[in-house]
């Protein structure tokens, strides 16, 4: 099965997948196998196949899952939208001794909730007969939606900037370029896009550059609406960021809930090899397997070489020891599509004008109780009254009570404060932050409670359990929500052990449900 591929520890996911994409389960007898032939100890290949959602490792003596699994996705928008409802009528109608049906975390198409995924293929506005009537047909493929490939964009004069940087192009120039744009990090964090260059370049090569692509905050789907549409723009957004940093080798760490957008890039990055743009293995496309914790950049770089997703003990930062030890850049994938389109079309591109004021532009996910959810782009600050306009409006016989403005990382604000700019640096004084821009939209019919416990249950699964304040206490924190009457003063105490003592921003940020549900929905607890 691994053919001539090399046996380098770095590749032990991939290893992973394709025995667990071949077989649909990793028995013991395959763990002792591939430790074998990469020459590692079985339990190095144990305790990393263990820590991802997607393999199924068989104890010796246990049955094997069925060859067909249903992963239901689980998060607000799909349980707002009946997921609950949807895995029950599942579980009784199938035969479990032939199908599988389980829970699953956001898999980034909240705007087509209620979600689930059988094999590879995703089931958009998911019933129990759609289900059915894909297994009777057999239909566990990707579903590759029609983009823009290599020989449109280029038709259309994509790579000539590429081309012109790497002809007589001056780093520092493009780098001025970019943080004239205003563009900032677009994966939560906000941090100027240009800034980070130079702190690479200040540090002896060889360098890397890395893109996050794991975008497992739920109710975010930008990237994968972006990729699935136009992926060159951040393709060449990326070789452009690369070669400022003068980068030799590129890795895309993407999330294995998106198939289509991996073979999408797989069939362009092929394009771009047979182009002479890139050489063979320059653009290393690598598979996450089900973990949210690895959206945090240095836990993506313990996953791309080929270990548990465990964020590190910061200094050192990851622009002087990242991936292999070596300086690496790490951009997410909407911000080098915009870099993409700077190269191409200005500083410019990025800017909108409200009220005769230029702003930026950012890319709101838009999911919840409203008449069409999706990606909009919007001027930067537009408020959540403006979102819910784009996006068609509230339900019919739905009021707006509430919102999620940055995924379940930033909790939940109620509908008077419908003036607030959703923005860098606007949300702060309210006790949350725009994150990734995952607008989640509740009516008058939902319960903030509820909400937040969704959230919470969302952290408690997903923490990596490496530090005890986040391990234990989002376990801890769905226990006490989950009682009648909430304890107000434990809880805040919970809160602030797991906000100050966390080492990574899953536990820092897991409180914000609470403490907004507290300070906002006190009549509901």
């Amino acid at each position: 099965m691994l053919g001539d591929r090399p046996r380098r520890r770095d590749l032990l996911i991939e290893f992973l997948h394709l025995i667990q994409d071949r077989y649909r389960h990793l028995s013991a007898n395959h763990i002792a196998a591939l430790a074998h032939e990469m020459r590692l100890a079985q339990a190095e290949v144990y305790e990393v196949a263990t820590f991802y959602a997607h393999f199924d490792v068989v104890e010796d003596g246990e049955t094997p899952p069925p060859s067909l699994t249903i992963r239901v996705c689980d998060s607000l928008s799909c349980e707002m939208a009946g997921a609950e409802a949807l895995q029950k009528a599942l579980s009784d109608g199938l035969d479990p001794a032939e199908v599988r049906v389980v829970r699953a975390p956001c898999m980034g198409r909240c705007d087509t909730a209620p979600v689930l995924e059988i094999g590879h293929n995703h089931i958009d506005h998911a019933t129990p007969e759609k289900t059915k009537a894909a297994i009777a047909a057999g239909d566990t493929h990707a579903k590759i939606p029609e983009y823009e490939d290599f020989d449109a964009y280029r038709a259309a004069g994509g790579y000539e900037a590429l081309a012109a940087l790497r002809a007589d192009g001056d780093w520092e120039e493009l780098q001025d370029k970019i943080l004239s744009s205003g563009l900032r990090g677009l994966g939560g964090a906000g941090f100027p896009s240009g800034k980070k260059w130079g702190f690479v370049r200040a540090n002896p090569g060889p360098r890397y550059l890395a893109v996050n692509g794991d975008e497992g905050e739920p109710g975010t789907f930008k990237d994968r609406y972006y990729l699935e549409r136009t992926p060159h723009p951040f393709l060449e957004g990326m070789l452009a960021a690369a070669w400022a940093v003068e980068a030799e080798r590129c890795f895309i760490y993407m999330r294995d809930e998106y198939p289509a957008v991996l073979e999408i890039l797989r069939r362009e990055i092929a394009a771009l090899e047979n182009a002479g743009i890139v050489s063979e293995g320059y653009i290393d496309l690598r598979r996450g397997a089900g973990a949210y914790i690895c959206g945090e950049e240095s836990a993506m770089i313990e996953s791309i070489e080929g270990k548990r997703g465990l964020p590190r003990h910061r200094p050192p930062f990851v622009a002087q020891v990242g991936i292999f030890d070596r300086p690496t850049l790490v951009h997410n994938v909407e911000t080098l599509y915009w870099v993409g389109k700077i190269c191409r079309e200005g500083p410019e591109i990025l800017s909108g004008t409200v009220k005769n004021e230029r702003v930026g532009l950012r890319s709101y996910s838009v999911s919840g109780r409203v008449q069409n959810p999706g990606v909009y782009l919007l001027p930067a600050g537009s408020t959540i009254l403006d979102i819910i306009e784009a996006a068609g409006g509230m339900l019919e016989g739905h009021s707006f009570k509430a919102y999620q403005p940055g995924g379940p990382s930033s909790g939940l604000l109620p509908s008077s404060l419908d003036d607030v700019p959703l923005d860098f640096d606007t949300l702060q004084p309210h006790g949350t932050f725009i994150g990734s821009a995952a607008v989640v939209v509740l009516s008058d019919q939902d319960s903030a409670r509820d909400a937040a416990l969704n959230m919470l249950k969302f952290f408690e699964d997903e923490s990596c359990g490496q530090c005890t304040p986040c391990r234990v206490g989002c376990e801890k924190a769905v226990k006490l929500m989950q009682t009648d009457s909430w304890d107000q003063d434990l809880l805040e105490e919970l809160c602030g052990v797991m906000a100050d003592a966390s080492i990574c921003g899953l536990g820092q940020a897991a409180p914000n449900p609470i403490r907004l549900v507290m300070k906002h929905f006190p009549e509901e607890i």
